[in-house]
């Protein structure tokens, strides 16, 4: 299907990362980053880049080509904010391309400091004023809320002059561009100040007015399935999208890797004409192998029905599952070994292993375990071994199994 040539800008890939390692999986792909610190987030677990590392960490972006977007996102409380003028001042010492913000608050203090402002999706954007307004307070960008169809970004596009930006691939929040409570209310956990436990995930279970457990068909009952919007991206540019947002911030360096590759790719067939479903599917079935919830395409073609929920999975619907084995305690590079103590399972030669840390994405299959100076075929868990591995890994690693 060749691209509408009156509308013919190709959007923007920004993709979610966490650290240098997943910078890296998604340097050659992606047009921008987005990440946040290790406070003033939705993403509180997301600890690797500090305050004090900001600045090395944006020359990293942009020694890779790469635009970065620090999300400052969380609700700001009176406490808050002296830690966000701290925040902002960080940003503009580090030269950061955009600030993600949706607090009036955040908004206000970025625009005295010159930072260029992209609205976060937590300010749900819904029509054209309300994204005509936040220009007016200074922002060149908007992330739109989630729970718009594509005739409605298209009427928005048309209407104002700022910047817009859709998700298109990732996890979906049950409340209203993502402003849940439930986390909150039931452990103390605001998801708006980045602590979500994820409640809708978990299994519940149906009850009647009268006490009786209602017998449906699932578990999982308020947990949504990914969004993914790569066999659709023609009618994304076509509607005027100006950035591709892809959410996962938190999760593990391959589904960066995998779906940046899959999206660039998918892009770079209809910008130069090639794109058919049929080989966009092929990306997408690949996307599939990494950890997912299954594949909707959440509001944009109208409202979500019960094929959007994922009943029966738990949280992993990919065939390909990756299982904790244990953590990197040396790496002894003349050797090319690294010492692993086994704390979650055992280990076997022939078995896929991925290590990863802030700085170590590292993918091989085992193929030597030291033990007590003896070599082995295989280890129980709570053994420290010596690994042989093809790649610098670094202590505080984490080594997974990947099984299918």
């Amino acid at each position: 299907m060749a691209p509408d040539k009156s509308r013919n800008k190709i959007p923007e890939l920004v993709m979610g990362v966490k650290n240098n390692a997943a910078l890296k999986a998604c340097g050659k792909y992606a047009d921008a980053v987005y990440f946040s610190l290790d406070r003033l987030s939705l993403r509180s677990r997301a600890q690797d880049i500090t305050a004090e590392k900001l600045a090395d960490f944006t020359e990293e972006i942009h020694n890779n080509g790469l635009k970065g977007y620090l999300a400052v996102n969380s609700v700001i409380y009176p406490d808050d904010l002296q830690e966000l003028d701290h925040v902002l001042e960080y940003a503009v010492s580090a030269d950061i391309d955009a600030v993600i913000a949706w607090d009036p608050a955040t908004i206000v203090k970025a625009a005295e400091k010159d930072l260029r402002i992209h609205v976060s999706t937590q300010a749900n954007v819904s029509n054209q004023i309300t994204a005509e307004f936040y220009r007016s307070l200074g922002a060149s960008r908007v992330v739109l809320a989630r729970e718009l169809d594509l005739e409605h970004i298209k009427q928005i596009k048309e209407d104002t002059e700022i910047e817009l930006e859709v998700f298109v691939h990732g996890a979906v929040c049950q409340a209203i561009s993502g402003r849940c409570y439930l986390s909150a209310y039931l452990l103390g956990k605001s998801g708006n100040c980045g602590e979500c436990s994820q409640p809708c995930r978990w299994e519940w279970s149906l009850h009647s007015d009268n006490g009786a457990i209602v017998d449906v068909e699932g578990k999982y009952l308020m947990s949504a399935k990914d969004l993914c919007m790569i066999e659709y991206i023609p009618e994304l540019v076509k509607a005027g999208v100006d950035a591709f947002k892809v959410e996962g911030r938190l999760r593990n360096t391959g589904y960066t890797a995998t779906v940046s590759e899959c999206y660039r790719e998918a892009l770079d067939l209809f910008n130069a004409g090639l794109y058919e479903r049929s080989k966009v599917l092929s990306l997408k079935e690949k996307m599939a192998m990494e950890y997912n919830r299954g594949f909707s395409t959440g509001f944009y073609f109208g409202h979500p029905g019960p094929d959007s929920l994922a009943f029966n999975f738990d949280m992993n619907a990919s065939p390909v599952k990756r299982e904790a084995v244990g953590i990197v305690t040396n790496y002894y590079s003349k050797r090319s070994a690294a010492a692993v103590k086994l704390l979650e399972q055992g280990l076997n030669i022939g078995d896929r292993i991925i290590i990863e840390g802030n700085t170590t994405c590292l993918e091989q299959d085992v193929r030597s375990i030291i033990h007590e100076g003896e070599s082995v075929n295989n280890i129980e868990k709570g053994n420290e071994i010596g690994l042989a591995v093809k790649d610098t890994v670094r202590k505080n690693d984490r080594l997974f199994r990947i099984k299918k």
